[in-house]
């Protein structure tokens, strides 16, 4: 919207509501009698007599699935609204899978392998001949998986598809390119602690998962340091084949077309061994308070926190009915109570996290004023406490499986957004109708399911609070909680003896 727009808007806007209040003082201001005996009769609600149909069933148009003799699988969903093609090459590994020394190693890779380019095209080329034709190539990576994908013009797809397979193909890792990489990723380590509520959401993982897991550690200056091209080079090797790789390609194309083009780049490439399935202990929190003293803030970020669950639970359903009740929007009983009665927090949230292959994370987070720090804690306790000992009501219920139900569409509403779900439930061994089956088993859930799991996963024992803010300016120290000994966490980072002289410091943050 342009600037002249604006002002012409919001010059209607403000005449309508000068035309409003004249009205309202004008009728404020008329004498009404009524009759005594006059019945008073409530005006009707025209909206409570609005019909509300029930929700069309749900079965998004699933992508075409093809596998291949070596275990590639293809997932194709044409769309030709516009004429563009999106795809990703989904490779199974990722941060989860590398040793504790070389953490940071999948964030290098990422960048690198991308900006490093082709052994026939380097980066730099590549960047000019991907932005003369408005398309991109880019790699990436994340706790479980790497990945290549592009975007481009469907007249552009055979040349930049092209591009892609080169890639994955024929990297040409370069130590300049990861020299950048690094520098780029020791200068995001130095100012992790710059956001207070970064350190909440980082710290808070570690409290749940352990500070070694491969779920909550953090690269530092040393991980990322010790990373050599080689490293890049052994795990592409290690990662590259085609019964670890997922393909997913939407846009403006012909499936016949698409599939022999996919073939042809893929067919012959040899099986390698079955990626390992994760494995991993959970064996939950040490319950308790912790404290990370930020004295350059003037409010606090509150986590109470434990451990979630997977979505292959039978109980995800029920628990993400009850997660909607309890923190689920303005109308949950979170944000009732802390925020809008009490006035306690600028935010206030929470999820039952439910991860695909491992346990999520059970958080309630909010954001408060440094004095009502202790007020806010006890209020989230509270609620937390009432998920065992207040009632379940049905309109609650009700209200839950709108919200959820009439949410959910919104997930999927495009033909991208049903294959990348699909792509999800393909990478992590799902059955394809999951989505469909996800409706019946959220209508299915009653009072007594939400009663039954409120009283076997919620132990408020078992959390643990964390509070990152100016402990200076608290209203009232945090042993007011009751919970035992404040434990103190130490953020400072670790700075390599080199490093800490050419930066002339002494040595930590």
């Amino acid at each position: 919207m342009n600037l002249r727009r604006s002002a012409s808007l919001f010059s209607a806007g403000v005449l309508f509501l000068v035309g409003f209040a004249c009205s309202v003082r004008a009728l404020a201001q008329e004498t009404v009698i009524v009759p005594p005996d006059a019945k008073q009769v409530q005006p009707a609600e025209p909206w409570m007599k609005i019909p509300i149909p029930p929700l069309h069933p749900f079965h998004p148009e699933q992508p075409t699935r093809i596998e291949l003799k070596n275990g590639l699988v293809i997932l194709l969903e044409p769309d030709h609204e516009l004429p563009f093609i999106n795809g990703a090459i989904n490779i199974r590994g990722g941060s989860r899978d590398v040793p504790a020394d070389k953490v940071g190693l999948i964030g290098l890779y990422g960048q690198a392998w991308r900006t490093s380019g082709t052994a026939t095209q380097n980066g730099d080329q590549l960047d000019d001949l991907l932005e003369a034709k408005a398309a991109k190539v880019e790699t990436g990576g994340d706790v479980d998986s790497t990945s290549v994908s592009w975007s481009c013009l469907t007249k552009d797809e055979d040349q930049v598809f092209g591009i892609a397979v080169d890639l994955l193909e024929h990297p040409a890792f370069n130590e300049q390119k990861l020299a950048l990489a690094k520098q780029q990723t020791v200068a995001g380590i130095v100012r992790r602690n710059d956001s207070a509520s970064e350190i909440a959401e980082r710290e808070a993982a570690m409290l749940v998962y352990g500070k070694d897991s491969p779920y909550a550690r953090q690269p530092e200056i040393a991980t990322v340091m010790a990373v050599t091209l080689d490293d890049l080079k052994a795990w592409h090797a290690k990662t590259i084949f085609p019964n670890n790789m997922i393909i997913a390609v939407e846009g403006d194309f012909d499936p016949t077309a698409m599939e022999k083009s996919l073939r042809a780049a893929f067919e012959g490439v040899p099986r390698g061994a079955a990626w390992p399935k994760p494995t991993g202990n959970f064996p939950g929190l040490t319950p308790g308070v912790y404290s990370v003293n930020k004295s350059d803030v003037n409010q606090s970020n509150v986590w109470i926190v434990g451990l979630g669950t997977e979505r292959r639970n039978p109980d995800y359903y029920a628990l993400s009915v009850m997660n909607e009740i309890f923190s689920g929007g303005f109308g949950s009983r979170l944000f009732q109570d802390v925020r809008t009665k009490q006035g306690l927090a600028y935010a206030v949230g929470g999820a039952y996290g439910a991860s695909y292959d491992h346990p999520g994370v059970f958080y309630t987070a909010a954001s408060t004023k440094s004095e009502s720090t202790v007020k806010a804690t006890q209020a989230m306790l509270e609620e937390i406490h009432g998920l065992k000992t207040k009632p379940f009501t049905a309109d609650e219920l009700a209200s839950a499986k709108d919200q959820v139900l009439n949410s959910f569409i919104f997930h999927y509403d495009t033909k991208e957004k049903v294959l990348a779900e699909a792509t999800e439930l393909e990478f992590y061994g799902y059955p394809a109708d999951f989505l469909t089956k996800y409706r019946a088993g959220i209508e299915a859930v009653t009072l007594a399911d939400l009663e039954r799991v409120a009283n076997k996963y919620i132990d408020p024992s078992k959390l643990t609070v964390l509070v990152v803010g100016n402990e200076a300016e608290y209203g009232d120290p945090l042993t007011n909680l009751n919970l035992g000994p404040v434990h103190p966490i130490d953020i400072t980072i670790p700075i390599p003896a080199a490093l800490r002289q050419q930066m002339g410091g002494p040595g930590e943050e």
